[in-house]
């Protein structure tokens, strides 16, 4: 066995400057690592020879305070530690690197370097029985690609990614790179001005991004674009759309494109399909400098079982649950993380950190929180296992939960967590000292499903479901809620949004134009998926680019033109965020009249008198000279209509002022008399010179 000697200093008292140099063995077989401190002998081997030498123990970036958070939960910054790490000691270059395989017999560092073989390069096991193996390897380097070499209790040896590489092989293959992620940031702008909003009610409409197919390059075999070509593309097609914010589905790395990343396998590493982690920094930085937010999906609820990720990382079930009827997901075929394993929450919770401390995101959309929440989501009887206390309510994965979001704020208080829970659960987005989740704001599954049930009727029908479009606002401040109209939406069979909407061509669009305007009128920020602004009829294909053609058509373009004016009018508009979250921006003027399916209401901004009313018309049929109460006597005047001609419309709209009379309605002393477009909406504003 060959043996390397080497010089450590170790402390005799503990106390810095004294030190007694003593002689270490490190074997080729089997390390024990100690915190070493530094090198004090240069090793002759590594000077005379080109070859991979042994890796080096006793270089470590571990603590005994990391070790204690790691082990309790609650370290956030392990992609500081764990991972790969290029460095130097004693001038010699290399990398630390340092994995987490507690049942492992032996672990080594594989790759390129040293031709693939598993006995070259073999990590120490740290003394404080923490699971963790490191080694520093010199003359590795930025650019290296390389995998874990474990051999399991079984004997078997099996090769793994790193947990916490920072990038990886474009798939298929399948090894993890070192890579150093510095990046200078051009963004400090919109960092300070983000830390002065927070807390802030703030206009928030996002365009929901799939990076692969928004647009291709047709000139270059139908390719994705690059994170460099989206840096420019993407950023100004977003600005120019006036979208506050946009989410990218998981950018993070996946080995199978038709998951549409939501099957991750490298948690902390940018995808390479579109570039290098730079140029996914680059493109955030873009955006950031044109004041767009950036929110990036994370999925913390499963992950798949390729032989080369996590699942049974060291041979045994170590971040997911060993029985199946709490680590195996039926819906996605994938495996459930084990919430009630501190290693595997710091793993987690450090994931969250670092895409807002390192890539700048300014939020986190969490998945599928529901299938989180409960311990028989999607689940038979007899294929659970219930709490201590009998119910079906994931202990764990509520505690980690609140966890996430209590560190997150506490470490980025000006970024927004955004929970996809599509179930009844109560506070959700409110603070965990007083109950909840503690996220920012929640999906508003309900209004999205009543919205399309009641948008696909026939308008002759809607009468008799009135309450499937007012029903919303009897839950609408109960949580902080987002309205989605997300990508699940166009795909599998349902249709795309064009798709749903009843009638001929004329009212499939008018229809539409209807469901974006009472979306943005409706209390709640806004979500939109791409394609859904150009009215494209076909379903959303992940293997192909949007149909950007069809803004060569009116009808189309009209679509584009009224999405972009709402996205304006949204954000001028105070009424409509101030108090999005509040019920004192809300007021019914009258819901009741289904037999012509129109309701009018109210939206308020903190002042008294920033009101606007609202006149939706579900039905073809226009309603000339309609009267509605208001809350204001005087001067009243137009600023959007969904029918106007430069939209696609049949033009009925209101020009001119709208002079209230005496004539009470709705239990309003003063009233206007208006034009109410068919399948459209009207919004109308106190005149300026009136107030």
């Amino acid at each position: 066995m060959q043996t390397i000697r080497i010089m450590v200093k170790k402390s005799n008292s503990g106390k810095a400057g004294k030190s007694n140099p003593k002689m270490t063995s490190v074997t080729k077989k089997s390390v024990q690592s100690r915190t070493f401190r530094s090198v004090t002998e240069k090793i002759d081997s590594l000077k005379q020879s080109d070859r991979q030498a042994e890796s080096i123990a006793g270089y470590t970036l571990f603590t005994d305070f990391d070790i204690h958070l790691f082990r309790e939960g609650r370290h956030i910054r392990l992609y500081e530690k764990f991972g790969s790490h290029e460095g130097e000691w004693e001038g010699i270059k290399g990398t630390y690197f340092a994995v987490w395989a507690p049942n492992a017999k032996a672990v080594s560092v594989i790759g390129n370097f040293n031709h693939w073989n598993i006995h070259e390069n073999m990590l120490g096991a740290r003394w404080d029985s923490s699971g963790i193996w490191e080694g520093f390897i010199p003359h590795v380097a930025h650019g290296e690609v390389y995998k874990y070499a474990i051999k399991t209790k079984s004997g078997n040896v099996i090769e793994k990614g790193d947990p916490y590489a920072r990038f990886w092989e474009e798939a298929p293959r399948t090894a993890s790179i070192i890579w150093n992620t510095g990046y200078e940031w051009n963004d400090t702008k919109w960092m300070d001005q983000r830390k002065q909003d927070a807390g802030q009610s703030k206009p928030m409409s996002v365009y929901e991004v799939h990076p692969g197919s928004w647009r291709r390059n047709a000139d270059e075999d139908n390719r994705s674009l690059t994170y460099a070509e989206m840096a420019d593309e993407l950023v100004a097609y977003v600005k120019e759309m006036g979208y506050t914010h946009v989410e990218f589905m998981p950018l993070m790395e996946h080995p199978f494109y038709g998951s549409w990343g939501y099957q991750i396998t490298g948690y902390f590493a940018a995808t390479s399909r579109y570039g290098d982690p730079q140029g996914l920094m680059h493109m955030i930085d873009k955006f950031h400098q044109e004041g767009i937010g950036v929110i990036l999906d994370w999925v913390p609820s499963h992950f798949p079982g390729d032989a080369y990720g996590l699942f049974e990382f060291d041979g045994t079930h170590l971040y997911e649950h060993a029985d199946p009827r709490m680590g195996f997901h039926p819906d996605w075929k994938s495996y459930i993380f084990n919430y009630g394993r501190h290693e595997v929450l710091s793993f987690l919770i450090s994931n969250a950190i670092f895409w807002l401390d390192k890539y700048h995101a300014d939020g986190l959309r969490v998945d599928a929180v529901a299938s989180m929440l409960y311990l028989d989501y999607s689940r038979k009887e007899g294929e659970w296992l219930p709490n201590v206390y009998g119910g079906n309510e994931n202990i764990d994965a509520i505690a980690f939960l609140k966890a996430f979001n209590e560190n997150v704020y506490k470490e980025f208080p000006d970024v927004i967590t955004i929970a996809e829970e599509s179930t009844s659960w109560s506070l959700v987005s409110r603070p965990t000292y007083l109950g909840g989740l503690g996220f920012g704001q929640k999906w508003m599954m309900g209004w999205m499903h009543d919205t399309l049930e009641y948008f696909k009727k026939d308008p002759v029908h809607r009468k008799y479901h009135q309450n499937d479009i007012t029903f919303s606002i009897m839950y609408a401040f109960t949580e902080n809620f987002m309205l989605p109209l997300s990508h699940d939406e166009v795909v599998h069979g349902k249709g795309s949004l064009i798709g749903k909407m009843p009638g001929d061509e004329w009212q499939r669009f008018a229809n539409l134009r209807l469901l974006f305007g009472f979306m943005y009128v409706h209390p709640g920020t806004k979500f939109m998926f791409m394609g859904g602004e150009l009215g494209q009829y076909a379903e959303w294909n992940h293997e192909k680019s949007l149909d950007w053609h069809l803004l060569k058509y009116d009808l189309h373009r009209g679509l584009h033109n009224w999405v972009k004016d709402l996205n304006s009018f949204y954000r001028s508009s105070t009424a409509l965020y101030e108090l999005q979250f509040d019920n004192r921006g809300f007021e019914w003027i009258d819901y009741s009249d289904s037999e012509n399916s129109i309701i009018v209401f109210m939206r308020k901004g903190n002042a008294p008198d920033d009101v606007i009313v609202v006149v939706c018309n579900f039905t073809p049929t226009p309603r000339h000279n309609y009267r509605i109460g208001v809350p204001f006597k005087g001067m009243w005047k137009e600023l959007i209509n969904s029918d106007d001609f430069k939209y696609g419309g049949s033009g009925v709209i209101n020009q001119g002022m709208l002079t209230t009379d005496l004539e009470k309605i709705h239990e309003r002393d003063d009233a206007v008399v208006l034009n109410v477009p068919p399948l459209g909406i009207t919004v109308i504003k106190m005149s300026e010179e009136q107030e």
